[in-house]
């Protein structure tokens, strides 16, 4: 409220001891100025309130997703769980030092892919011996099922101190 009201705010009476008009104040002055700030809270209220249901909205929606992508996460999980390819061949010796031990194959890891070799193509041990001459020196992507994950394994068959190209025993798995 203007200042020059004398001290009149949003509560004090219009009237004086009589009922009489206070003739000390402009009161149009002070009635459209109460108006104008009753208007400006009754707008804030409204605002205040769109801003606490868009909140609510807001959360809702983030806990929904939240609960949502639980239920994706877990379903995956199952569902990979189920959808492990194929192995057609099992690691059952890794020698120290070569080439397949420094690329971290394992003894037990089931083969799933040996470069172009997996389980629709694979007839017998040759096939990955033709695989391992063919990339001598060229890194080969292998695929193996290790404690029921899939891990990819960059192998690259080369001369070493020891026999062959790998330094690993791979043995087909009886189906």
């Amino acid at each position: 409220l203007p200042s020059q009201q004398k001290g009149v705010g949003m509560n004090e009476p219009l009237v004086d001891a009589e009922g009489f008009p206070r003739d000390d104040i402009d009161l149009y002055q002070v009635r459209t100025a109460r108006h104008n700030i009753i208007c400006l809270q009754n707008d804030h209220k409204a605002l205040m309130k769109q801003v606490e249901e868009a909140l609510h909205q807001l959360h809702a929606r983030e806990k929904e997703k939240h609960a949502k992508d639980e239920a994706e996460a877990l379903a995956e999980a199952m569902s990979q769980n189920q959808s492990l390819p194929q192995a057609f061949a099992k690691v059952n010796a890794v020698t120290p030092g070569s080439p397949a031990s420094i690329s971290g194959l394992q003894v037990d890891d089931e083969i799933v892919e040996f470069g172009s070799v997996n389980i629709n193509n694979f007839q017998n041990l040759q096939n990955i011996a033709t695989v391992v001459q063919h990339s001598e020196g060229r890194p080969l992507s292998v695929t193996v099922i290790r404690s029921g994950k899939k891990v990819h394994v960059g192998l690259t068959p080369k001369r070493w101190a020891g026999k062959g190209l790998l330094g690993c025993n791979i043995i087909p798995l009886q189906r």
